[in-house]
């Protein structure tokens, strides 16, 4: 397996152009489900996840053509109902082509889903609207079976405002026969992306990006063509990276509004953020004496689950103490035994991480457990004295595009080779 290596004390400066957002590819890539018209999707970044969502619309049925960060998707055969485990094991987000696949066939038997380990992230909140709108479901040899002959638009109000949950049963609603109102809805920007690409198709989605969405079903979707939004955590990344150097980093192609929450945390910290709206960039710099700041996650607009780990990494390295709360995901802190080995004094407590900043990291060997987790130590190693060796990276492959690349043109001593 590759590992990647750092020779840390570098500042990093210069600009990157951040790429179409992976949380927004996904479910618009599984969306084109809904139609046999041909849907085009620009701006899809080159990760693995994209991969394998690409593999199973293969395998439901469905020809896909890719070339650049363009993807082609239209019908080549008649759909399959079963989403494999072999494919839908590689990725979470497999579980929402349970809409589509129950919108259009009334039926779907879909793998439950694998993905990284930060937790239970059940789906018990998509199986209950399922089960709301009409569906009958049932559980068996680790496959979700839906049978739904007679659907019909209900209100249906979330117990959590997931983000998944919402994005599958907004895409089940717009086939299905009345209207859908969904109460306590995620609020993401991605959620937003997915129901400007529904409404481009044809469906009739109001309200996303509140937590009230409204859906009229209507008899069938068109194809149609989108351009995905940027990532907001990819370019969150690379604003930390700025911060943690004492570097200066500038963001193209960004939406700021996306940002706020971080944003708002890095000049709490002492960091300097200019925006240009007009252009769609951000710059950071990060020089200059850093201050603690405790922050809780939550769902948007608050602070990202996605962004906590390479936050705890700045603030391994800020002079102070800090707090951090994950209040998504029960168990988010397994990077923190890894910056602990590279000298950094962090200790949990529940779900709060209580970090004392240290004046310097030590490059060591370490373990990527997640997608995130894995960001982090990248960010630890880039500040860290000494070499950091960072072992299975092919998390990073789920979530980064041209990560060392980048970081190479930014500056950074960072090298991938094959052990």
């Amino acid at each position: 397996m590759d590992k990647i290596i750092i020779k840390g004390g570098r500042q990093l400066s210069g600009t990157v152009q951040v790429s179409g957002s992976k949380n927004a590819a996904l479910p618009i890539l599984i969306a084109t489900l809904l139609t046999d018209g041909e849907c085009v999707v620009r701006n899809v970044p080159e990760l693995k996840d994209i991969e394998t969502v690409i593999a199973l619309l293969g395998v439901l049925g469905k020809q896909v053509v890719r070339q650049g960060d363009t993807v082609q998707v239209s019908a080549s055969s008649s759909l399959y109902a079963e989403a494999p485990y072999e494919i839908v094991r590689r990725m979470r987000a497999s579980i929402l082509v349970m809409g589509p696949l129950v919108a259009r066939l009334k039926r779907a038997r879909v793998s439950l889903p694998g993905g990284c380990v930060i937790g239970r992230r059940p789906v018990d909140i998509h199986l209950k609207g399922f089960s709301t709108l009409g569906a009958d479901i049932t559980l068996r040899e680790g496959y979700i079976e839906v049978q739904a002959n007679h659907l019909r638009g209900r209100d249906l109000r979330l117990t959590f405002p997931s983000v998944g949950a919402t994005e599958n049963l907004m895409m089940v609603a717009t086939l299905t026969s009345g209207t859908t109102r969904l109460f306590n809805a995620a609020r993401e920007p991605e959620i937003e992306d997915l129901a400007r690409f529904l409404n481009g198709m044809g469906a009739h989605v109001q309200g996303a990006g509140t937590s009230r969405i409204t859906i009229v079903g209507v008899p069938s979707l068109h194809g149609a063509h989108h351009r995905v939004i940027p990532d907001r955590i990819e370019a969150g990344t690379y604003l930390l990276a700025a911060a943690i150097t004492q570097g200066r980093i500038t963001l193209q192609g960004v939406e700021p509004p996306h940002l706020t929450a971080l944003l708002q945390t890095l000049r709490k910290a002492g960091v300097q953020v200019l925006i240009d709206a007009s252009s769609n960039t951000i710059t950071t710099d990060g020089k200059g004496r850093l201050r603690p700041v405790t922050i809780k996650t939550a769902p948007y607009p608050s602070f990202p689950t996605d962004l906590q780990a390479q936050w705890m990494a700045l603030m391994a390295v800020t002079a102070g103490v800090s707090r951090i709360t994950e209040q998504i995901f029960e168990d988010r802190f397994l990077h923190v035994s890894e910056l602990v080995r590279m000298g950094a004094d962090i200790h949990t407590e529940g779900n709060t991480a209580i970090i004392r900043g240290v004046k310097v990291l030590c490059g060591a060997p370490v373990m990527v457990s997640d997608l995130r987790a894995g960001a982090a130590l990248i960010l630890a190693g880039l500040v860290a004295k000494g070499t950091t060796v960072v072992h299975r990276v092919y998390h990073l492959d789920r979530g980064y595009a041209a990560l060392v690349p980048q970081l190479c043109a930014l500056g950074a001593s960072i090298d991938r080779i094959s052990s």
